[in-house]
């Protein structure tokens, strides 16, 4: 875990994909930089355990993320609990591989939905807010997958480099306006991402190399938080040690 700072203590951090891995250790250690949070998924019963887990104050909306009207009412949500909204981390996913004469395409609609629609969509809600209060932070959760080629993985690669792409431009957009974007691309980390992959007998990179586990990447994403306000880290790469990438 990072050191004490007082830089988080009482920001309000909205999270989504909230309910396990990467989500949840980024809201555990936000929570335990002194941050409020608004955190969100599908799994309301997984929200509610979490919240009532941290130490500091938190609230859950259970929703699709890929619904339009879910990004305004994090936002609305954020603004009637707290008053105000800080930093916003896009973090929810899917993960859909397959070959050519085996992907299902309506699952890779869905992942398209998810992993890049639904992002551009919070991305561009919350940062009118920010840019309207002149400060704030976004952090979209990328992926080691932006820099590969996968044969099997070529739809969720591609929307992983184009989230780069996108984060990029939003930054370079958003630059003197006291509102901080950047990417993080976590390396192969164990999360339930993997559990679809492994039923169906897909081979599974955490399986063949030591992974990240998802408080590393957390304590990363506070990092990245933590700077100050004249720096502003535009991408972060974080691989396992152990990793080839």
């Amino acid at each position: 875990m990072s050191q004490d700072n007082t830089g988080l203590k009482d920001k309000v951090a909205i999270i989504t994909g909230a309910s396990s891995g990467i989500g949840e250790a980024i809201a555990r250690e936000l929570s335990a930089a002194g941050a409020r949070l608004v955190v969100t998924a599908r799994r309301a019963d997984r929200l509610t355990a979490l919240c009532a887990s941290l130490p500091r104050p938190a609230v859950a909306l259970a929703a699709d993320i890929t619904a339009p009207e879910t990004a305004q009412a994090l936002l609305d949500l954020a603004r009637a609990t707290y008053g105000r909204a800080d930093i916003l981390i896009n973090n929810a996913g899917m993960l859909i591989s397959g070959s050519l004469d085996t992907i299902n395409l309506d699952a890779v609609a869905l992942m398209t939905r998810t992993n890049y629609d639904a992002v551009v969509r919070s991305s561009y809600v919350f940062a009118r807010a920010f840019k309207h209060q002149a400060s704030g932070a976004i952090i979209n959760i990328s992926s080691v997958g932006a820099y590969l080629s996968h044969s099997s993985m070529g739809v969720y690669t591609g929307l992983k480099q184009a989230l780069e792409v996108f984060t990029t431009a939003l930054r370079v957009e958003l630059r003197g306006t006291g509102v901080r974007v950047g990417s993080m691309a976590p390396g192969t980390t164990e999360t339930e991402i993997f559990d679809g992959l492994r039923a169906a007998g897909q081979p599974v990179r955490a399986d063949q190399t030591a992974p990240l586990k998802p408080a590393d990447v957390a304590s990363a994403v506070r990092y990245m938080l933590e700077q100050p306000q004249h720096a502003n880290i535009a991408r972060m790469l974080l691989v396992s040690a152990a990793e080839s990438a």
